[in-house]
């Protein structure tokens, strides 16, 4: 439905007019001169005979945050509304929202604003409404989501790319479009002074819209939207990154939390555990003690010292940097979203660790941190500190190349290092062209391995295929292990749901385990189930492989040896350090247990950390006894250096007769 007497409209009619404001705000000098361009542009846009006017919502979309569906010419009318197009796996969409929410505490709806997130999904996975409802928890986002199934509305306005921003009159007529990210400045001038322009005309309602934030559906669990694991190969303690929660975990093999680092909240704020913070934590690596962490949204790399017990950042100025080169000190030099970091050696046969690489998604490449002074293929000596480009153009491509400065990636998200030969390379997850890559430690070279296709500008060779080099098919990968002992690398095949391997001999890559739905299921390889799993590690030698299974909120642990797949426990006791949150009814406390009751010992057996254990509890009753409805009764079961199983929350009752 158009409103009457107005003419469809799609955003190349407002190319010449915003083109030619465009050109005239790269002269003008002061603020003043600039608003009053934008506020004449807006005369001449609103004075035109008919207005280019948005389509209408189709009907039957699905929406979030909201009680009921939402109609441009209906509902929205009397407002400034802002159309965020954009689809949730998208960097440069995730880049926006910071803008989108600064807006939001700037102007209300009661002030005339409203921001309406058209979700326009890429891959099919981004189709299905509890996906984006994960998502739109995941990002915080509070104002109305559609999701546009079809892409009708993009079809029809005739959007290119992902993100792109439309600002609407209170007709629903079109005023601007913002193609990409980096327009803050321009964002916030056109939606002020449309604001006051149509005050000024008496055309803004202060209605408010009916908001239903969708936060209520968040899990009672300790974990939320974990995005990377890492195991100690020293200690076995495993870190994993809360992502929802913007805090770090370090767990003892079996789950007992040791440390909780940050949240619950966002933050940026180095110093002791329990002032420190992060903002949507990713990647983490550790050795010896130190762990250094991809704090994404911060766009810093951070340092946790677990003997000092201190947080520093390293890397980033706490702000997303453009700089496709480097080279400067790393807390003087500006990054982008880094995804993921991976320890390794800058080639030297006597120092290991020297280097830490890292998955800069937001500019589409891989960086490397100096630990120590060093060297990197085609580069002189780097000293200590210095953060700079090692692989990837910064142009978003699935481009391979000998050269590694004319490769091109599509947001990197996951590595791994394979240093040994003949390998001596980085893995990596390139998510956005659904592939894994490879970049030689030895001279940069970027290879393809599996996924994708060889056009370097088609970034929709997407699907669930297993198979060998090119014709197998991933669908947003996100996380990459190697398996020393195996000579194997695993993969996070995210949007498919699946654990998959690949044996970089053949390029043949199969799937290891997950049936593919979104769902989750404990059970043997091909019965498991998982949900966006974003990240991998290897741990215990080779035996196990420590899953951040991201959308179900936990940490699954596959046992390859015996291929079951079960869930780690995350749990407190009273003596860990723990300054983030953590859910009351988790907490677990030894149940007092009468004298009189029964104590049986069991015979000692050997288990290994994240092997699922089946025990049997037969309960026999006296002759003419019966349990009392509604009494309460249990079991308490203890294990040699626990204080408590984590399961006694669990109790399962079965009649049995005799």
């Amino acid at each position: 439905m158009a409103v009457p007497g107005a003419r469809g409209a799609s955003l190349s009619g407002l190319l010449p007019a915003q083109t030619s404001l465009e050109y005239a705000l790269l002269d003008a000098v002061t603020q003043q001169e600039k608003d009053d361009l934008v506020y004449q542009y807006l005369q001449k846009v609103d004075g035109w005979e008919q207005d280019l006017a948005v389509p209408e919502f189709p009907e039957g979309l699905e929406w979030l945050n909201t009680e009921e569906p939402l109609s441009i010419y209906r509902d929205l009318c009397g407002k400034v509304v802002i159309l965020d197009f954009f689809t949730y796996c998208c960097i440069n969409c995730i880049h926006v929202l910071p803008d989108l929410h600064a807006l939001e505490r700037t102007f209300s709806d009661t002030d005339g604003l409203l921001i309406v997130g058209v979700h326009s999904a890429k891959f099919p996975n981004e189709k299905v409404l509890d996906n984006i409802k994960s998502a739109v928890l995941r990002y915080n986002i509070t104002h109305p989501v559609v999701n546009d199934t079809d892409a009708s509305l993009w079809q029809e306005l005739e959007v290119s790319c992902w993100p792109t921003l439309v600002i609407l009159g209170p007709r629903g007529n079109l005023l601007f479009s913002l193609i990409g990210e980096g327009h803050k400045d321009k964002l916030f001038s056109y939606t002020s002074i449309a604001l006051k322009y149509y005050k000024d005309r008496g055309q803004i309602r202060d209605g408010k819209i009916g908001i239903k934030l969708f936060k209520e559906s968040l899990p009672p669990s300790p974990l939320l939207f974990p995005g990377k694991v890492a195991a100690d190969p020293t200690t076995g303690r495993l870190v994993v990154a809360d992502t929802g929660h913007h805090r770090i975990l370090v767990l003892q093999k079996n789950g007992q939390i040791q440390y909780s680092i940050g949240g619950p909240n966002p933050g940026r704020k180095d110093g002791v555990f329990s002032e420190s913070s992060f903002h949507s934590p990713q990647g983490v690596a550790i050795a010896d003690n130190v762990i250094y962490v991809a704090d994404t949204e911060n766009h810093l790399i951070r340092k946790i010292d677990l003997e000092a017990e201190k947080v520093s950042t390293v890397a980033g100025i706490g702000v997303q940097g453009t700089d496709t080169e480097g080279g400067e000190e790393g807390d003087k030099q500006p990054i982008s979203s880094p995804w993921d970091v991976a320890l390794g050696t800058s080639g030297s046969k006597v120092q290991r660790n020297d280097i830490l690489w890292i998955a800069m998604a937001g500019t589409h490449q891989i960086w490397a941190f100096l630990l120590d002074s060093g060297t990197l293929p085609k580069k002189s000596d780097l000293k200590k500190g210095t953060c700079l480009r090692f692989a990837g153009s910064g142009n978003e491509e699935n481009r391979n190349n000998a050269y590694p400065h004319k490769a091109g990636f599509a947001q990197p998200s996951g590595l791994a290092l394979a240093p040994e030969e003949p390998w001596s390379c980085l893995f990596v997850a390139d998510s956005e062209s659904s592939t894994v890559r490879t970049v030689s430690l030895r001279d940069g070279a970027v290879k393809h391995l599996v996924g994708g296709e060889r056009d370097p500008m088609n970034l929709f060779a997407f699907g669930d295929v297993d198979g060998a080099g090119i014709s197998a098919k991933l669908q947003h990968p996100l996380g990459v292990a190697w398996d020393e002992k195996r000579h194997l690398l695993y993969v996070a095949d995210s949007y498919n749901h699946k654990i998959k391997v690949v044996d970089p001999n053949t390029k043949v890559c199969t799937t290891l385990a997950g049936t593919g739905d979104a769902n989750d299921a404990s059970s043997s390889f091909a019965e498991s189930a998982f949900n966006e799993p974003g990240g991998l590690c290897i741990g215990e030698r080779g035996r196990l492989l420590y899953v951040a299974d991201t959308n179900n909120h936990q940490i699954k642990v596959m046992d390859l040896e015996a291929r079951t797949v079960s869930v780690l426990p995350v749990f407190k006791s009273d003596s860990a350090v723990v300054d983030g949150s953590f859910p009351r009814e988790k907490q677990k406390t030894v149940p007092k247990v009468p004298k009189s009751a029964p104590n049986i010992s069991l015979p000692p057996v050997t288990v290994h950390p994240g092997q699922a254990l089946q025990l049997g509890l037969r309960l026999e009753l006296p002759p003419g006894a019966k349990l009392t409805e509604g009494a309460p009764s249990g079991w308490f079961l203890k294990a040699e250096g626990t204080d408590v199983c984590p399961y006694t929350d669990v109790c399962r009752k079965e009649k049995t007769s005799r």
